[in-house]
């Protein structure tokens, strides 16, 4: 799956090699083994989770209720990144 995601479906679109090896590095959080864990978090920030929700309603309202805005810890970098994006 990382494989297709990082290398057919943004392959394409990212034509720097350094780009590539950022973009797959960051899509191994995403894609790993230990996703099936009921405790896996994305980052440290406890809004990046797998929610366990019983109906379809439940998923859209979590999805729905994620910030506008990401952290980026989730991304894997130091929150001053938004800093240094922002400048």
């Amino acid at each position: 799956m990382l494989f297709v995601s990082g290398h057919i479906n943004y392959g394409g679109r990212v034509t720097d090699e350094f780009d590539r090896r950022c973009l797959i590095t960051s899509l191994k959080n995403f894609f790993t083994i230990e996703i099936i864990n009921d405790k896996y978090l994305f980052s440290s920030s406890p809004t990046y989770i797998i929610p366990s929700y019983n109906t379809v309603e439940n998923y859209i309202k979590y999805i729905e209720d994620l910030p506008i805005h990401e952290d980026p810890q989730v991304f894997g970098l130091n929150e001053n990144a938004n800093l240094t994006y922002q400048g």
